[in-house]
């Protein structure tokens, strides 16, 4: 699997990224409000939100799961 822009939120916690989440300024990722959004929230979409580094996000997130494989 591969971390996208169109990736959920779901998807990356689902693969153990919430902390590089939480790192690079995502607030909040298991908040009784995100929890209402996580099934639809893609990381494109925190990204533009927050005003944070999707690429680096991604970059980060994609080498977790090499780092697992």
């Amino acid at each position: 699997m591969k971390i996208t822009e169109e990736s959920t939120l779901t998807e990356v916690i689902k693969l153990g990224g919430e902390n590089v989440l939480r790192v690079n300024g995502v607030p909040c990722v298991t908040c009784p409000l995100a929890a209402q959004e996580i099934n639809s929230l893609t990381i494109g979409q925190v990204a533009r939100i927050y005003k944070l580094d999707g690429d680096k996000i991604k970059r980060e997130l994609n080498k977790l799961i090499k780092e697992k494989c």
